[in-house]
C-alpha cells in the first residue's frame, strides 16, 4: 500500500505560494549586483586598453614581418593580437569576469573587426551601450536617470550619487561632511556657509569651539561644543575641568587641561599623589624617597649609618626607591649565603656568613 499523501500540506503549501505572490518585487537596480556587473565590466575595458598598449610595438614575430603583414593582414587589427589581449582580460579567479567575456566574446570581436573605429570608446560601447551593465557618469539605474543636483554636478559636487555610473542604486546623495541635506546644499553641524545659491553651496569649517557658528571666530558660535562655555561676552571660551575641586582623574594622575577637553597624565615613579609633572609636584613621597630641595628623592639606603646588607662578602647595591643586596666580586650565592667562586681543579673553603636580612631583595 503506498503512503497516501500527509494531511494540512496542501493548505500549507498554497499559503506559502500566495505569501510569495504578494510581497513586492526586488527594486530594480537596488541590490549589489548591478554595481558589481558594471565594475567587472569597467575592469574589463581598463585591461583590454592596457593591452592595447602593452601589444602596441609588437608584430607577428615570424622574421617576416612585411610578408606576413601584407599576407595576413596587419598584426595592429589581427585576431592575433585580439586573442593576446583577450587571453589577460581576466584573472583565472575571477568569475564574473570570465563569465562575463565568454558571454560577450562575440561583441568584442565584433567591435574589434567592425566598429573599434567608428565607436573608440570601448567602455562607452560595450559596458554603456551594448551589455547595458553601467550608465554614463552622473546617472544611476536601470534607466540611467540623472543623480540628485543633475548629471553635470550630482549632489551639487558636495557628495557621492549613490549608484553613479552603474545600473544599481538610488540616486540619493551622499554628502561630504561639511554639507547635509537632501540635495547636499545645506551646512553641517560645524560649518557655515559662505557661499549658496540654487545650484553652488560653499561651506567652511567653524572655529574649534563652536558646535555651529554663523562665521569663522569664537565669538560667531551659536552654540558651544562640549568642553566650552559661553563668557558674558557671548564668546565661547574652554572649560577648565583640572580647576575642579575632586579631579577628574585617577589617585597616580595629575589633570593636564586642553582646549575643550583634558587628560589625564602619570604622576612621577616617586609620588604618593601629585599636581603636576615631575617629582617637585608630588603631594607625599613614596617609601623610598624623601622630600628634598622640595622634591622627592631617592633614599641612598647603602650610605645609611646602619649598615642594610649584613651578610659576610655581600655589597649594597641602590635602585631607585629600594636596593639591593648582592654577593662581593669573586663570590656567588649558595644556599643562601656568598661563597668564593671555584674555578676548575681548584677548592676553596666555605665561608659561613650570616643568614639573609629581610625586607628587600637578594641576588
Amino acid at each position: 500500500m503506498k503512503p497516501g499523501p500527509r494531511r494540512g500540506c496542501a493548505p500549507v503549501a498554497a499559503a506559502l505560494v500566495l505569501c510569495a505572490a504578494l510581497l513586492p518585487p526586488p527594486a530594480r537596480g537596488a541590490g549589489p549586483r548591478p554595481r558589481q556587473a558594471c565594475a567587472t565590466c569597467r575592469g574589463i575595458a581598463d585591461r583590454f586598453n592596457q593591452g592595447l598598449a602593452d601589444t602596441a610595438k609588437k608584430n607577428f614575430g615570424g622574421g617576416n614581418t612585411a610578408w606576413e603583414e601584407k599576407t595576413l593582414s596587419k598584426y595592429e587589427s589581427s585576431e592575433i593580437r585580439l586573442v593576446e589581449i583577450i587571453e589577460n582580460l581576466c584573472d583565472s579567479s575571477n568569475f564574473e569576469c570570465n563569465n562575463m567575456v565568454e558571454e560577450h566574446e562575440e561583441h568584442i570581436e565584433n567591435w574589434w573587426f567592425k566598429l573599434k573605429k567608428k565607436y573608440p570608446d570601448l567602455f562607452k560601447w560595450f559596458c554603456i551601450e551594448t551589455t547595458e551593465v553601467c550608465c554614463p557618469a552622473g546617472t544611476y539605474g536601470p534607466d540611467c536617470l540623472a543623480c540628485l543636483g543633475g548629471s553635470e554636478r550630482p549632489c551639487h559636487g558636495n557628495g557621492h550619487c549613490d549608484g553613479d555610473g552603474t545600473r544599481g542604486g538610488d540616486g540619493s546623495c551622499s554628502c561630504n561632511r561639511e554639507y547635509t541635506g537632501e540635495f547636499c546644499l545645506d551646512c553641517a553641524d560645524g560649518y557655515y556657509s559662505i557661499l549658496k545659491n540654487d545650484t553652488h553651496s560653499v561651506c567652511a569649517a567653524c572655529h574649534d569651539a563652536c558646535k555651529t557658528c554663523t562665521g569663522s571666530t569664537d565669538e560667531d558660535c551659536k552654540d558651544c561644543k562640549e568642553g566650552w562655555i559661553k563668557n558674558e561676552e557671548e564668546t565661547c571660551v574652554d572649560v577648565d575641568e583640572c580647576a575642579v575641586e575632586a579631579s577628574p582623574c585617577k589617585d597616580d594622575q595629575y589633570c593636564l587641561n586642553t582646549n575643550g577637553s583634558f587628560i589625564c597624565k602619570a604622576c612621577d615613579a616617586s609620588c604618593v599623589g601629585c599636581t603636576g609633572e615631575g617629582s617637585g609636584k608630588c603631594k607625599s613621597c613614596l617609601s623610598g624617597y624623601t622630600i628634598e630641595d622640595e622634591k622627592c628623592t631617592d633614599i641612598d639606603e647603602c650610605n645609611l649609618g646602619e649598615k642594610v646588607c649584613v651578610r659576610e662578602n655581600e655589597d649594597c647595591i641602590n635602585t631607585p626607591g629600594s636596593y639591593t643586596c648582592v654577593c662581593s666580586e669573586s663570590f656567588e650565592e649558595k644556599d643562601g649565603i656568598c661563597v668564593q667562586t671555584v674555578k676548575a681543579g681548584e677548592e676553596v673553603e666555605t665561608l659561613v656568613t650570616a643568614p639573609p636580612s629581610a625586607g628587600h631583595e637578594d641576588l
